[in-house]
């Protein structure tokens, strides 16, 4: 089977936000909550930092279950890995994850400002300036067959959807506006020019919509 290009558990507003203004090391998502946004997702079973047990096993399970499936590599860009801009001051920062980032794959970050790479637990970090296609060139390789996630935020989405290559998108939009921030879409209708859509509502209150390539 070919190599997929993969967004997966993208959280929105129901106004189409990702994430809100004044991201900072004490508010990674800004002035919004990320409990609005995320809490469908720590209610689950399969939650990969759920530490008790229990948890719910429905809809909103099955997403949590596929986040790993099949992935051998992710993308994602500087403002998902942490808060800061310009140059490295300090390359002690190794992202918000602690010493067990969930990723367990190489991970490509997009930034102007490459620093070496490194290693935590089971998931090394590489800082690659280049194209959308460059950095998934080297990602489909590091993946060894398998295929590569685009792990946000908003910003390297669009960039990903601009160069037309994402092939599968999982966005898991929430019941609450932030009505400021990075934008995805003004209406997931947006993307039917190029994908298929089905929208499937969850008695979380989470709505889940599934794009695919026509």
């Amino acid at each position: 089977m070919p190599q997929l290009v993969r967004v997966q558990n993208f959280m929105l507003s129901r106004d189409g936000f990702g994430s809100g203004e004044g991201q900072s090391l004490e508010r990674p998502f800004g002035h919004a909550d990320p409990a609005q946004l995320a809490s469908w997702a720590g209610a689950t079973a399969h939650w990969p930092n759920r530490t008790d047990p229990g948890g719910t096993c429905g809809l909103d399970d099955y997403f949590t279950r596929d986040f790993h499936n099949n992935i051998g590599a992710e993308i994602m860009g500087r403002n998902k890995f942490g808060p800061q801009r310009g140059p490295w001051e300090n390359e002690d920062w190794q992202g918000w994850w602690g010493d067990d980032p969930p990723f367990r794959t190489p991970v490509f970050v997009l930034t102007h400002y490459p620093r070496p790479s490194f290693s935590l637990s089971d998931t090394t970090f590489h800082f690659r300036e280049g194209s959308p296609q460059e950095v998934l060139e080297e990602a489909f390789q590091a993946a060894d067959g398998r295929d590569v996630r685009i792990g946000g935020g908003v910003e390297t989405v669009l960039e990903f959807l601009d160069a037309d290559l994402v092939d599968t998108m999982h966005v898991a939009v929430a019941p609450v506006e932030l009505e400021r921030g990075e934008r995805l879409w003004r209406s997931p209708e947006d993307l039917t020019d190029r994908f298929h859509l089905e929208v499937v509502p969850s008695p979380s209150g989470i709505v889940h919509h599934l794009f695919w390539r026509k």
